[in-house]
């Protein structure tokens, strides 16, 4: 539902993005289409909307003028839509449990008292590997690595995630390099090289075993090392948590993997909803 008419939202876009080309994807169009609209817009109005510059399309005084008004209709459109609907709307958020839990949870979960016909599943994963389900509808907004971002799909870059090397808090007063010799190493599967990751940044992968346990649920693995079975990576953000209960320590104070590559994933909506913008907003 739009009070706005199809060449009104084709203006809001141009406004919104700055130039035809961006407002076509916008909104499904071809630019040629979204330029036609303008025109009888500008017709119908007998006035020039738009004046190109540098820095894109710019609203002449005109233009401003009825870009207050489709402000105010889509306000009004907001509040009929908010204080008419009974229905529920579900949408399921997929991502690692260890930004799940620290940044997506606590964000999402402050929204929902402004929107109460709002239901939210959040899928915890274990891997960086939710973008099939978003590209089998499951799910609706997925945390994954800039890399798995398909085409078609819109995305975010969102703060990177800082992992540490942790093992168990009686191993505290225990070397490194000690450690890393004679420990095994815990991971999620055979995929995971997280932890080599890390021992190879720091000059520390000679002497490490290439065996490891493997266990694919972040509980599970922390709880692991915590008695005694071996040393792993842990974002920073979840570690602490056990560190500050002193089940696990951190074994290299000062060194940290970054995983700088993740982004928020979606498909385009042409119409996006306000809560859908705002969920998108609160996670960084």
């Amino acid at each position: 539902m739009s009070l706005l008419h199809p060449n009104l939202i084709a203006f809001m876009a141009i406004v919104e993005r700055k130039t035809v080309q961006d407002a076509a994807k916008k909104i499904g169009l071809t630019q040629t289409g979204v330029t036609q609209r303008i025109r009888v817009l500008e017709k119908e109005l007998q006035t020039t909307l738009f004046i190109r510059s540098r820095t894109g399309m710019k609203l002449t005084t005109e233009g401003e003028s009825l870009h207050r008004y489709c402000q105010s209709a889509t306000e009004l459109e907001g509040r009929l839509i908010f204080e008419s609907t009974q229905q529920e709307i579900k949408i399921t958020i997929s991502g690692p449990s260890s930004i799940m839990r620290s940044r997506v949870i606590p964000n999402v979960s402050d929204l929902l008292g402004k929107y109460p016909f709002l239901r939210v599943q959040f899928d915890l994963m274990d891997l960086l590997s939710a973008d099939y389900k978003l590209k089998s509808g499951h799910s609706h907004i997925v945390v994954v690595r800039s890399g798995s971002v398909a085409l078609e799909m819109d995305s975010k870059i969102i703060k990177s995630e800082r992992y540490i090397l942790v093992g168990p808090h009686k191993w505290k007063k225990r070397t490194l390099k000690d450690i890393v010799k004679n420990e095994t190493i815990i991971d999620f599967d055979q995929n995971d090289t997280y932890t080599f990751d890390f021992l190879d940044k720091y000059n520390l992968k000679t002497d490490v075993s290439t065996s490891r346990h493997y266990v694919n649920n972040t509980d599970a693995l922390a709880s692991m090392i915590a008695s005694g079975a071996g040393y792993s990576v842990l974002s920073e953000e979840l570690a602490m948590d056990f560190i500050d209960s002193k089940l696990l320590v951190d074994l290299a104070p000062g060194k940290y993997l970054d995983l700088a590559d993740l982004c928020l994933a979606w498909y385009p909506r042409p119409e996006m909803p306000l809560y859908f913008k705002e969920i998108l907003q609160v996670v960084k």
